[in-house]
């Protein structure tokens, strides 16, 4: 006999949470697309900050989800563990990868941005 507590979900609660995570899923991705054509085209560094920001930002939702999904097919309290603990470590790293490439990025962008007044006043 095992110690490992079993978590029953009725087939029908569980289809009903799959279903409500899909409908979640589709109005957050049209929610992203929306907000990436409202941007204004002259925000500073604009295409490439704001194209990483929004794939990030896109990626996170979709990891959100995979983990969504993966609870709801969880059995038992040591899977469930095993799932929050996975996403916990892949959140952590993503969010340390991509806060350092938009820092980078609009760093770069600002850079770039000054440099571009200072040649047009010297050739005008």
């Amino acid at each position: 006999m095992t110690n490992t507590l079993q978590l029953e979900i009725p087939t029908d609660v569980r289809r009903m949470a799959e279903q409500s995570l899909e409908q979640v899923k589709k109005a957050i991705d049209d929610y992203l697309q929306f907000t990436l054509r409202a941007v204004p085209g002259n925000v500073v560094g604009s295409s490439e900050l704001i194209n990483n920001i929004i794939g990030y930002a896109e990626r996170n939702v979709a990891n959100a989800f995979e983990f969504a999904q993966r609870l709801v097919q969880v059995r038992d309290a040591q899977s469930l563990i095993s799932v929050q603990m996975e996403f916990v470590q892949a959140q952590i790293q993503a969010i340390t990868d991509q806060s350092k490439d938009i820092r980078e990025t609009a760093t770069q962008a600002l850079m770039d941005s000054a440099k571009g007044p200072a040649k047009t006043g010297l050739s005008s």
